[in-house]
């Protein structure tokens, strides 16, 4: 009896063992990037919050470990072909990772650098349209792709009897919507020719001024190996067949290299290599290029709708689909829902779904013909999320970064809302946040730190909300941190004035915004604020505007090399050593030849995704084993690279490495909040937040009497935010004026004057609904800015 009583109480303790395993997702030894073997256990099917300043570690525990094994062992179960085509997934730096499972990343990466992607097209609503008039509009066109602007509409001749004649008479073959004019993109582009090539050399000569058109290039190869073209010829002796060949030249098979190849005119290769991407994805020499050699206009065939006739003129009770997309979305949901035809009913019901949930999440401003790509990087979370809403998986995880990014505090509670009705539907909702009002709804709080960088990587609390109130740590002490109304604000010294402002939703807006002083323009989202801002007062010379948008270089950028920090490190380290200061550039002298400074061997494998190795000559450190012998305060250049701002300020601050104007660069860095950054760190890994606050470092360094920053605490800890508030203080105090953007009650607070947008977003918003100080705001509580902050500050 006692055995049977034994084996029974193994077994019941192996089944609740195996329960348990279950419930939890284990993370055990997680050592990415800064994470120092971090062991947690996260409880399934419930809301978790990973908090901690910048720098701190959730983002490499939660999608560098969690998420990215998640999506690796996904793609295991592909076959080996397909898995051909897929990125080659390195697995997390961790030990033992458990009850994972499938991952669904909703981020902040902003949607598509495809000019053909619209907020339509990223969440399927155009299908829905699309299917829609394909059933109902009159006249009838065919099928939903005669709706689509990405699908071409083929002309064909078709031979018809006229009067006992034989006649030729052209008729749409109706395989798609797309204008035939503009290719479906809206807008036509006129290349002037002058910038393509130098008409007094030959092909030989260097005549195309291209960018990767070089004499000795695979692409000059082509044209001058072609046959139609004699390479030593100036362009300007060309004859008029010779000059469209090389201009205009349907693609053509012709004999290069032993190899047929497809030969096509300039200007042809150039639109299809160049011009059908979105210039944000372009290298700068290259956008440097279009933009000096192209212009853009308008699509004068498709007024910019991007549809060929026949889908402009098929309509629903006069309502083409171009109109429809052009709708702001909570006009369409009303559209969409007088639609009564017991035909469509089910069709009309989840487009009715897609598009409420566009309300609901606070997106109901936009419309459907946005570009995707023009979405900041919480509208482009907030799109993704639709998708979800209405999905049928369960027992999946979602994970989300900071999705109250450009969220107004009205708009807060809803987005709390949907993030628990993703949980309550049995799914695991992790949440990287640092907004008190999201970390309020969290079943389970995760917090990392103490510091960032180096400093960071520990989990320094986990449990409950309260608990981490009533905790030690930096995000517990504060949790409650309420900033209060200032007694004083300051007197403007003067005013810019806006006149009749009517971009987007903006409703023919007179302001004034105050000179001298510290001004806040807040209002839900949609409701304008950019527009003004960035539309009216954005566009003048002595106004600098630093955004959160992607930074400019090539994968080769860092903080170094974007604040000018390098150049006097650089100078530092020769005079030290007695050598030339391009030996400390990877770009130049020093650069490691085998990976050409990179650090990296990129393997380019044709339609697949390019393979990225570690240069085994260098080991990573960019610089060829001569250079790395210099020193300056004990340090190689590849050593100082690797340090943090905080670090490297200390070095360059005193002793032998003491360079005041490496100082000064690395002094703005840590003032705006970015120590932990390592000088080295690629652009590219930075968020947006932390972009914005790198331009900022690098304007400080200037005399622009204005400055505008767009949603400066984007990213910032609870901690952080009353030290950004000191900067702006000391930026109004050296004499600069400071427009803020942002929803933040404690900015709010801290304004002298509050310049109030809405009352709602799209065409409910666009007017100045409270213009005056924060007190003024809170006594008149009249705007729902003003009652939300007054519930901040418990007035």
């Amino acid at each position: 009896m006692s055995t049977v009583t034994s084996t029974d109480s193994t077994q019941a303790a192996a089944a609740a063992a195996r329960a348990d395993s279950h419930d939890v997702i284990r993370v055990q030894g997680a050592r990415e990037n800064n994470l120092k073997d971090v062991t947690v256990e996260i409880p399934k099917r419930r809301l978790t919050v990973f908090t901690g300043v910048s720098g701190s570690g959730k983002s490499s525990l939660v999608f560098g470990t969690i998420a990215a094994e998640s999506q690796r062992m996904i793609n295991e179960t592909y076959s080996a072909f397909l898995q051909g085509f897929m990125p080659n997934l390195a697995r997390p730096e961790v030990d033992v990772l458990e009850g994972l499972t499938t991952a669904i990343v909703v981020d902040q990466e902003r949607l598509g650098a495809n000019p053909r992607s619209t907020v339509g097209t990223v969440t399927d609503a155009n299908a829905f349209l699309r299917t829609l008039f394909s059933r109902l509009a009159e006249p009838h066109v065919g099928s939903p792709n005669a709706y689509s602007f990405n699908v071409p509409s083929v002309t064909s001749a078709g031979a018809i009897s006229v009067g006992g004649k034989k006649a030729v008479k052209a008729t749409f073959n109706r395989l798609g919507g797309m204008c035939p004019r503009c290719e479906g993109r809206g807008q036509v582009n006129d290349i002037d020719l002058g910038e393509l090539f130098d008409e007094t050399r030959s092909l030989a000569e260097g005549a195309i001024t291209v960018p990767g058109y070089t004499p000795d290039g695979w692409y000059v190869k082509l044209f001058s190996e072609s046959g139609f073209l004699d390479p030593h010829k100036p362009i300007k002796d060309y004859t008029e067949r010779e000059r469209h060949d090389f201009l205009y030249r349907e693609p053509t098979k012709v004999p290069v290299g032993g190899a047929n190849m497809t030969y096509e005119g300039l200007v042809p290769k150039i639109q299809k290599s160049m011009l059908s991407k979105d210039k944000d994805a372009m290298q700068p020499h290259v956008r440097a290029f279009v933009e000096r050699a192209v212009t853009f206009t308008t699509c004068p065939e498709c007024d910019g709708t991007r549809l060929a006739e026949h889908a402009r003129t098929s309509t629903i009770g006069g309502v083409s689909i171009a109109d429809a997309c052009a709708m702001q979305i909570t006009d369409l949901a009303d559209w969409v829902r007088a639609i009564d035809d017991p035909s469509v009913a089910p069709l009309v019901a989840g487009l009715q779904h897609l598009l409420d949930s566009f309300v609901e999440i606070g997106l109901g401003y936009l419309s459907l013909d946005r570009p995707s790509g023009t979405l900041s990087g919480g509208e482009a979370q907030r799109t993704k999320l639709i998708r979800h809403l209405g999905s049928a998986l369960t027992d999946v995880t979602y994970v989300f970064d900071e999705p109250t990014i450009g969220l107004h505090p009205h708009d807060i509670q809803r987005m709390n809302e949907l993030l628990l009705r993703l949980r309550d539907k049995g799914n695991t909702v992790l949440v990287v946040e640092h907004k008190p009002e999201t970390i309020a709804i969290a079943d389970h709080v995760v917090d990392l730190g103490p510091r960032a960088g180096t400093a960071g990587g520990t989990i320094c609390y986990q449990g409950t909300v309260e608990g981490l109130r009533t905790s030690d740590t930096l995000t517990g002490r504060h949790l409650g941190d309420r900033a209060t109304l200032k007694d004083t604000v300051r007197t403007p010294t003067g005013a810019l004035e806006i006149r009749g402002a009517s971009t987007h939703n903006l409703q023919d807006v007179d302001v004034d915004v105050p000179l001298g002083v510290l001004t806040v323009v807040t209002g839900v989202a949609g409701s304008g604020k950019s527009s003004l801002v960035h539309g009216a007062l954005g566009r003048r010379d002595d106004v600098v505007t630093v955004d959160q948008s992607p930074i400019r270089g090539s994968r080769r950028s860092n903080p170094a090399t974007y604040t000018g920090l390098l150049e006097p490190i650089r100078k530092a380290f020769a005079k030290a050593n007695g050598v030339k200061p391009a030996l400390f550039s990877a770009n130049s002298e020093g650069a490691c030849p085998v990976c050409n400074g990179a650090g990296v061997i990129y393997t380019e494998l044709g339609f697949m995704d390019t393979v990225t190795t570690p240069c085994e000559e260098c080991e990573g450190k960019r610089f060829q084993a001569a250079v790395l012998e210099h020193k300056l305060g004990g340090k190689d250049i590849s050593e100082v690279l690797a340090m943090s701002v905080a670090e490297a300020e200390e070095l360059f601050a005193s002793g032998e490495a003491r360079t005041p104007a490496a100082h000064a660069i690395l002094r703005r860095l840590a003032d705006v909040g970015l120590g932990y950054l390592t000088l080295g760190q690629p652009l590219t890994t930075l968020s947006g937040g932390e972009r914005q606050r790198l331009k900022l470092a690098v304007h400080m360094g200037e005399k622009s009497p204005v400055l505008v920053l767009d949603e400066p605490t984007t990213g910032l800890h609870l901690a952080d935010v009353a030290h950004l508030l000191r900067l702006l203080d000391h930026l109004v105090d050296t004499g600069r004026t400071v427009v803020v953007i942002e929803h933040h009650q404690a900015v709010m607070a801290h304004a002298d004057w509050i310049i109030d947008l809405g009352p709602g977003a799209g065409h409910d918003g666009g007017r100045v609904v409270f213009e005056g100080t924060p007190a003024d705001l809170v006594a008149q509580r009249s705007t729902l800015t003003g009652q939300h902050l007054a519930q901040y500050v418990g007035a």
